[in-house]
């Protein structure tokens, strides 16, 4: 469309929608599943800009149903929409919020806050409004919160200079928090305010973003009715010429990062800064963790669960979380990163239903994809795995939002898209029964290394001849060992020895034997595996080492042993060189200093990669990880007696004994 007729189109719409008159409601364009679960191919039941008044949702028998909300070729004006945010209000209207950005999906550049109401559960959807318009600046970040004692929806958003290159907002970025309100159920709006004199501090001088997720209003305690949001800041230690020149020194850096709930006491015409985590950025760019888009949820204890981005810290992990026991005033304690939830680095949202708490968020540790709701049963201290979550989508996914539509559904607002997880904001709605259901223990197998708990057997991984007593067969679907997290099984920058058993005659795919630490190019990891289409079986580390960036190293045999018989494989860090052995024979090359477990999600699997995008299929037997270079005499009593070498063993599964049932 050519930019006049577009730039028509959006006055036009924005004339139109900023009337109070209330448009008559009509569905967006539906996306068609064939599954949930399935390799979801989204397509409009409808051409891309119909909005049918009679249209029906896929999947509703399934207890699952969702269409898109927000698209560009279906909202003229806009070239994307990103970041979703969604409420119900005291008149049982769902509200849907959504940053509209004009020329480009960049986050610095014309965007507008744009809404959908509902008044049906989230069945069909009103027309697009303008409810800020940024008129060639940024205004974004919603975090909505509705007040229940007064019907009032206040609505807190980030301003910055836009710009039309593309490009991310300079460092320090002139970023500060606006807020308005809404009466009339979310009909029409206020005019927003600058809350920068009552929570924009002078330190908190670069970044600052509000949400972006719905907020929550307290409903326990001395606490109750206050209504609670969160923003991530930054600190820069610098300072501007007037002139735009840098100074001698350069700009300076950012020096801290800052996660914050912003609290109010009297339905938002006040606020102050609550409950402060800190986190220091040193001058070699190497910090332990950055807290950031927060979402939070009331537990049944009335203590707020704060769930957080965590991005680039040496903490393991991209999920942190923190409580605050004094409805928002203070952290109980500093922020935990969560190693053993697997997310990309990506904003998430939790919802509290019935006996659980929800939390959506892509569930590929790499990329952006897999949109899963997880669940947890103890207000937030433990988190259902992966394999025990629900998948919404296997598409690309990123940011959400979730609503308690009523008692028996949730709907969450998501973006997803089958080339691009920026391709389209949509919105699902699901019951109870759509979920996994809680799961009972998984079958174990011993881990005999020092106060190591047993491992999980998934996926019915069943006993069979090993090389010494019984091994475990893989079925090459979903058949894998993983052990619980604990501290001993980071390998860090320490060296280490890890060996192992295997048999299998596979000719194709990626055959996971052995997965440490995070998965993907540029996360710390350890890992062996067969490639039997490339004639070869390969191990390799991924390190971080101080601020600088990733790098890899591998080795590789010159044959897949795949004829179906047992060999044996170990991989070694020592000496400076990394050493592959096959049956005894060593290929080596150059050790990368640096960890092999930092800043990522980390898991330790057998038979599986870590995304859950590759099974092994085949046996495995006698898997052992040192961290420490056992020698050549060592190894080679490991493989031809099974020799005990128990010093320094910090995972030590036989494999020959499977306890419990399926």
């Amino acid at each position: 469309m050519p930019s006049s007729v577009r730039a028509g189109l959006r006055s036009i719409l924005r004339t139109r929608l900023r009337s109070t008159v209330t448009a008559v409601l009509t569905t967006a364009a539906l996306l068609a599943l064939p599954s949930p679960a399935a390799d979801a191919r989204p397509a409009s039941a409808q051409p891309a800009n119909a909005q049918p008044a009679n249209a029906q949702l896929a999947d509703t028998s399934a207890g699952f149903e969702q269409q898109v909300l927000f698209k560009a070729s279906q909202d003229p004006g806009y070239a994307c929409f990103r970041i979703p945010a969604v409420v119900k209000t005291t008149q049982g209207t769902l509200l849907a919020f959504a940053e509209g950005r004009v020329n480009d999906c960049s986050d610095a550049g014309d965007i507008d806050i744009v809404l959908k109401r509902s008044t049906d559960g989230g069945r069909t959807w009103g027309p697009l409004q303008v409810i800020n318009e940024g008129a060639g600046d940024t205004h974004g970040n919603p975090a909505p919160v509705v007040d229940r004692e007064t019907g009032r929806i206040v609505l807190a958003e980030t301003y910055n200079t836009g710009r039309t290159d593309g490009r991310n907002c300079d460092v320090p970025c002139d970023r500060t928090p606006h807020m308005q309100h809404s009466d009339d159920d979310g009909r029409t709006w206020s005019e927003p305010r600058d809350l920068s004199d009552e929570i924009l501090p002078a330190h908190w001088n670069s970044w600052y973003a509000t949400g972006p997720v719905h907020g929550i209003q307290l409903t326990r305690g001395k606490h109750a009715g206050r209504l609670v949001f969160g923003v991530n800041t930054e600190t820069w230690n610098g300072e501007r010429s007037e002139m735009g020149v840098p100074p001698a020194g350069g700009w300076g850096r950012v020096s801290a990062n800052h996660a914050a709930l912003i609290v109010s006491d009297d339905g938002g015409d006040h606020w102050r800064i609550g409950a402060t985590d800190s986190y220091p950025i040193p001058d070699g760019g190497t910090f332990r963790q950055k807290p950031s888009e927060m979402t939070m949820t009331e537990r049944a204890d009335g203590a707020i669960l704060v769930s957080g981005r965590e991005q680039d810290g040496t903490d393991l992990g991209h999920r942190t979380q923190a409580v605050s026991r004094d409805g928002g005033d203070s952290f109980a304690s500093p922020f935990r990163a969560l190693p053993n939830l697997y997310t990309p680095q990506v904003q998430g949202s939790s919802l509290r239903w019935g006996d659980r708490i929800l939390l959506a968020c892509p569930g590929d540790p790499d990329r952006r994809r897999t949109m899963m709701i997880r669940s947890s049963y103890d207000g937030g201290r433990t988190w259902d795995s992966v394999d025990r979550g629900t998948v919404v989508t296997t598409d690309w996914s990123g940011y959400s939002d979730m609503v308690g539509i009523d008692r028996a559904t949730v709907g969450l607002m998501y973006e997803g898209g089958t080339v691009d997880a920026r391709d389209e904001i949509r919105f699902a709605r699901f019951t109870e029964d759509w979920l996994q259901p809680r799961r009972g223990p998984d079958p174990t197998t011993a881990d005999q290394a020092p106060e190591a708990r047993r491992a999980s057997v998934l996926g019915g991984a069943q006993a069979t001849d090993g090389v010494i007593g019984g091994a475990l067969r893989f079925d090459g679907t979903d058949d894998a060992v993983r052990l619980p997290y604990r501290e001993q099984l980071r390998l860090g920058t320490k060296d280490f020895t890890a060996s192992l058993w295997f048999r299998y005659s596979a000719t194709t795919g990626e055959q996971p034997l052995l997965w440490m630490g995070g998965v993907g190019g540029t996360q710390p990891q350890v890992w062996l595996r067969g490639e039997p289409a490339s004639n070869r079986v390969q191990g390799l580390i991924t390190v971080r080492d101080g601020a600088s960036a990733p790098r890899s190293a591998s080795v590789r045999t010159t044959g897949a042993y795949n004829d179906g018989q047992w060999h044996h494989l170990a991989l070694r860090r020592g000496g400076g060189q990394l050493t592959l052995f096959i049956d005894g024979t060593p290929v080596s090359t150059a050790d990368v200093p640096g960890s092999v477990s930092r800043n990522s999600p980390f898991g330790v699997h057998i038979g599986q990669k870590l995304d859950s995008r590759a099974h092994f299929t085949g046996a495995i037997d006698e898997v052992r990880v040192y961290d420490r270079a056992l020698s050549d005499a060592e190894l080679t009593g490991v493989r031809t007696t099974n020799a005990s070498v128990t010093r320094d063993t910090v995972l030590w599964l036989p494999m020959d004994r499977v306890s419990g049932s399926h």
